[in-house]
Order: structure tokens, then C-alpha cells, then sequence
């Protein structure tokens, strides 16, 4: 019996470390393929030490924990090496046939209207957030964030028809949020019990989202946000520092003992809001930023805590793999992975990530007779059965090397009054992430009622009739040779972009951004007789949605062509380009760098 803590000080921690966590290496070593074990209670910690006076270890001096939470029997085993040497393929087929899908980013944060991080936000005195949750609910020192979650209640939520909704927009895959930085499960959670089941609206919601999306025939995934709580929550430890309320802790102070004759009776406050941690630096001001380390570091006075937290953190994601079966699921961060010491991921150096991956492979392989799912591990670089994200933007050029999805919120990830729905703008994103190869998934933020509010219904509805006319050009597709180029056009014009696809069908499409005015004349440069993106005379062109014959002519210095004198499409036209058999040439991958965000895109080429 060992616990695999690799470091100078191992033999000393061993002796320290509570009965809870041994428990769960004696399990470990006797687990079945499919055993979970129980909760463990949080251990003994030590006094807190000052705010602010205790610097974090330094990660690099740090070496890699391998973690002793038990996984599934199979041929994947906890390394990166095992992953990639398992994993069937660089991509999973399913995930390129989809290339577009809705991100449903919801939960009590929500009943803020304030935007994203509301639960976090609500303790930093004068911010936006702050203000209005001491407008709408009182003062976070005597109605906090727990108490939303008593009232919480998205009585219009209904995954069926969202799904429906979602579907009509075109969308072929969900991804779901099982739990934000908030440390709420939305799910009938075994390691939770601040979950969507015991309190607010006793739902099992995940399972219900789950049971819609395949019912439909989509694929589900399921995110996960709750590897950094314990750093995002610190404020709720802390108090105002001006006006009467100064120095009155917030609710985050509370214990179990407090709840007694209260509503949250039995409920400990510290697996919601996490224990005060403040001692260590950086975590003492709690930065409204990704990097409380200011570059990481490890939490050298709490490591038997740290251990049971990222045990903790890897249960509840197996959890959800064991009850719904997802088709993937997704860690968020700014770090290579999840526990890695550095930025958002500080606190503890790990191979929690490995593990939860080769169970789910494990799992999957036993469960389907096959691995066709994925896990995203946001902004890992290139490895074989890991998915990796681009947040708000793009790769500069093409990205071949690994599959990715462009992720992003339309407006905010959480919702707030004054959105501009523009289908032109979500569907701008869309075109910059899938002619680089990417596929894209846009989170539409509901009400909290959990209903979508008219203008993103409207939205959606134009998204869904370009998808049915233009959808040749994006599902199953690939990136071209090149992702676009700027094209002058004559009146109707300014110096558009186009962007380019290879559908599943070997023809090129050429999406513009707009619609010109009948008549307009084009020249695609990239499709000349004379270019060297080409190896073979185009044979047609046509224009998606119309009848009309298109006027057309390939020059030596690009394809000219002339619009109908009635173009009745909105949004933006799409021509289909075929060439000679045969003649097209692969796709060229090039080194990927972050481009411009979504804001560069339609709202300021017009």
C-alpha cells in the first residue's frame, strides 16, 4: 500500500496523510473494471497561516504525482505515451462529418443576468456583478451564492425542444455543461452534493440533455470547469473593504455547524466554496485574471488537501462517463492540461488528466467495442487521442496537425440584457474555423429560465436556412490549399474576404462574407489558369440556392465571376467549384498562431 508522491519530501507526507486518502489506494488496487469509489471526506488541514505570506513551490521543482484513484481495466494506461499509442485514429469521423455545434453553457450562474464568472464577481466589491446581486438579492455576506441555488429553478428548460431548436439550426453535436468554475453539478452527482438533484430544481438536467441529444441522433459531450474552483472561490472568503458591510466575512466563511436549523442543513460549504486558501500568494488578492500564480505554482502547506481535491475533481468527471456515456467531454484552462502547476491550472502537479482519459478510453472500448470518442484538453498541443480549442479565435493559417474546435460565446458564455443577434456574425466565425480545418461550436446563452429569448431564437432560425442551402460546403468537410484570400469586388464591395472548403464531394466552395448586388463581377486570384493552387482547369461553377447559370471565365490571374441579376440569398453566397478529376490538390498544413477575434470578423468589414 503507497501512495505515489514523487518528491524529496514523499516519506514525510506519507506519514501525514489521513485515512480517507489511504482508503482510496487500498481500493485502487482491488477495484473492478467498472468500480467507483465512495466519497471521501475532506482531510484535516492545517491553521491558516496570514494572508499573503506563504510563496507557492515552485512547479518545476515539483515532479509529476501519479495519482492512486482507480480506472477501468483495459490497454489504455495512464500516460500520454499509452494514449497515443492506443488511440485508433488522429480524429475521430464522426466529429468531421459534424463540424458544427451548439455549446448549451448553463446553470444557476445564470440567475445573475450579469455575464460570465456572476459567481465569482458577486464578491468583488463595486464590480458590475456585485453591484447587481446587491441590487436583486441582497448582500453577499447574508444572501450568497448558495442561496441562488435553493431558489434556482429554469422551469422552461426543456432539452427536448432546445435540442430540436439546436438541430434545426443545423447543429449535429452538443456539448453540455456539467459543471462550471461554480463547483454546482448539474447532474445527480455521487461526489457532489451542492447538485441540480438535491436543491434548486431537482433535475437531473445532464441526464436529461443526454437522453435528448441521442434521442435525436446528435452527438453529446459533456464540459467540465471545476478543476481551478478552489482558486476562482477565494473571494467568497474574504469581505467588503469599504462601506458599513467592511469587514464582515462572506458567506464563503461558513461551516457545517452554521447550517444547522437552516435550509442547507447537512450541506458543508467548504465542497462548494472550497477552504480559505488565501495564505498563499497570489491567492490572497485573487486576481480577476486566469493566473492567481502569476505563472503557477504548488500549494506546499496543503498537499494532503490538494490530493483528495484533484481525486475529488477526477471522480465527478468519471462519474458522468459512468452514468451517461458521452461521446466526448472537455476540460477547460489556460495550462498544456488540468494539475500541471502552472497558471490556470496551479495549486498541484499531477497525472490526474492521464488517468481520467485512459479510464474513459478504458470504458468506452468496453462499453461500444470501440473508441470513437474524444477528450478535449483545451490547448494541448498535437497529440494522438486528444482534441484541442481555440477560445474566441482561430488558428492564423491551416491547422492539420491535430483536430480543433473553435469554441466561443455569442455575446457572453453566461446571460446579460443587451445582446445584438446577427446570424452573419455567428456564421463570419464559423467560415474563419472550418476553412482552417477546425470545427466550430457557438454558445447561444439562454435566460435564466432556461429558455432562449427571441432574439437568439430569430438567430438561430437564419443560421438553420443558410445551414440547409450552404451545408455541402461544411459538413464532412476539409480545409482547402488555401483558408481564403481578400477579393475586390465592383459595386456591392468592400474589399471582401472569401473563405474555402474542400467538401466531402471533392468540389471547392468559396464562401463570401455578404451577398452582392446582382451583377457584380468577382475575381478569385487563388483559382486562375496560372495558380499553383490548382492543378487542374476548373469545370464549373455554380451558386448554392440559385438556378440561375453562372456567368464565368478562368483567367490566367483568377476566376472571374458575375453574379445573377437577382441574387435572393442572405447573409452570404457560397459558389460551388469543380475541376477536372482528380486534379485536386491535398491540403497544406501550416503551423498554427492565433488570429483575430471574432469582433475583426463581419462587424468591422462593414
Amino acid at each position: 500500500m503507497r501512495i505515489s508522491i514523487h518528491m524529496k519530501t514523499s516519506t514525510q507526507l506519507f506519514s501525514l496523510l489521513p485515512i480517507a486518502i489511504l482508503s482510496i489506494v487500498i481500493l485502487a488496487q482491488t477495484a473492478t473494471a467498472q468500480t467507483m469509489p465512495p466519497p471521501a471526506p475532506i482531510p484535516n488541514l492545517p491553521p491558516p497561516k496570514p494572508p499573503g505570506s506563504v510563496p507557492m513551490g515552485n512547479p518545476k521543482d515539483f515532479p509529476e504525482v501519479k495519482m492512486d484513484f482507480p480506472i477501468a481495466d483495459g490497454p489504455y494506461q495512464p500516460t500520454w505515451e499509452s494514449i497515443a499509442q492506443n488511440y485508433p485514429d488522429k480524429e475521430v469521423a464522426w466529429l468531421r462529418e459534424a463540424k458544427f455545434g451548439i455549446w448549451v453553457h448553463f446553470g444557476p450562474q445564470a440567475t445573475g443576468q450579469s455575464g460570465d464568472w456572476y459567481a465569482r464577481r458577486m464578491y468583488l466589491q463595486g464590480q458590475f456583478a456585485y453591484n447587481n446581486h446587491l441590487r436583486d438579492f441582497g448582500h453577499p455576506s447574508k444572501v450568497g451564492y448558495k442561496d441562488l441555488l435553493k431558489d434556482w429553478n429554469p422551469t422552461k428548460l426543456d432539452p427536448a425542444a432546445l435540442v430540436k431548436t439546436y438541430q434545426d439550426a443545423g447543429a449535429r453535436f452538443l456539448l453540455v455543461q456539467g459543471v462550471h468554475h461554480d463547483n454546482f453539478d448539474n447532474w445527480n452527482s455521487t461526489y457532489q452534493p451542492w447538485n441540480s438533484v438535491n436543491m434548486g430544481p431537482h433535475r437531473d438536467i445532464l441526464g436529461e440533455w443526454s437522453a435528448a441529444t441521442h434521442k435525436a441522433g446528435m452527438h453529446f459531450g459533456v464540459s467540465f470547469h471545476h478543476e481551478y474552483s478552489w482558486w476562482w472561490w477565494q473571494r467568497s472568503h474574504d469581505s467588503d473593504v469599504t462601506g458599513d458591510k467592511a469587514g464582515v466575512p462572506y458567506d464563503g466563511n461558513l461551516t457545517l455547524e452554521d447550517g444547522k436549523g437552516k435550509w442547507w442543513e447537512g450541506y458543508d460549504p467548504r465542497l462548494l466554496y472550497g477552504v480559505d486558501l488565501r495564505e498563499y500568494k497570489g491567492w490572497d488578492i485573487a486576481p480577476n485574471s486566469w493566473d492567481p500564480g502569476k505563472g503557477g505554482g504548488i500549494l506546499v502547506n496543503h498537499l494532503e488537501y490538494a490530493h483528495w481535491y484533484v481525486t475529488r475533481w477526477a471522480l465527478r468527471i468519471m462519474d458522468v462517463i459512468n452514468k451517461y456515456d458521452p461521446d466526448f467531454f472537455y476540460t477547460d484552462g489556460d495550462a498544456k492540461q488540468p494539475f500541471d502547476g502552472y497558471s490556470s491550472s496551479t495549486g498541484y502537479k499531477c497525472d490526474a488528466t492521464q488517468r481520467v482519459i485512459a479510464d474513459y478510453y478504458n470504458r468506452t472500448l468496453k462499453n461500444r467495442g470501440k473508441v470513437d470518442t474524444f477528450s478535449i484538453i483545451k490547448f494541448h498541443g498535437p497529440a494522438n487521442g486528444v482534441v484541442t480549442t481555440f477560445e474566441n479565435n482561430w488558428p492564423k493559417d491551416i491547422k492539420t496537425d491535430q483536430p480543433w474546435i473553435g469554441e466561443w460565446p455569442y455575446g457572453d458564455w453566461y446571460y446579460r440584457p443587451g445582446f445584438h443577434y446577427d446570424a452573419a456574425i455567428l456564421i463570419d466565425h464559423m467560415l474563419e474555423v472550418v476553412s482552417r480545418d477546425g470545427s466550430a461550436c457557438v454558445n447561444i446563452a439562454m435566460l435564466p429560465d432556461g429558455s432562449l429569448d427571441e432574439g437568439s431564437q430569430a438567430m438561430l432560425k437564419d443560421v438553420g436556412d443558410w445551414m440547409r442551402i450552404n451545408g455541402d460546403g461544411i459538413y464532412g468537410s476539409h480545409a482547402w490549399t488555401k483558408f481564403g484570400e481578400k477579393t475586390i469586388g465592383a459595386s456591392g464591395f468592400k474589399a471582401t474576404d472569401f473563405r474555402f472548403t474542400l467538401g466531402k464531394d471533392g468540389a471547392i466552395y468559396a464562401f463570401s462574407f455578404g451577398v452582392p448586388t446582382g451583377g457584380t463581377r468577382l475575381k478569385i486570384a487563388s483559382m486562375g489558369a496560372n495558380s499553383t493552387c490548382l492543378k487542374s482547369p476548373i469545370k464549373s461553377v455554380t451558386l448554392l440556392g440559385s438556378k440561375d447559370q453562372i456567368d464565368w471565365k478562368q483567367s490566367p490571374d483568377g476566376l472571374e465571376i458575375t453574379c445573377p441579376a437577382e441574387t435572393p440569398l442572405k447573409i452570404s453566397v457560397v459558389f460551388k467549384i469543380t475541376c477536372e478529376p482528380a486534379l485536386t490538390p491535398e491540403v497544406n498544413a501550416s503551423p498554427a498562431s492565433t488570429g483575430p477575434p471574432i469582433l475583426a470578423s463581419r462587424a468591422l468589414r462593414r
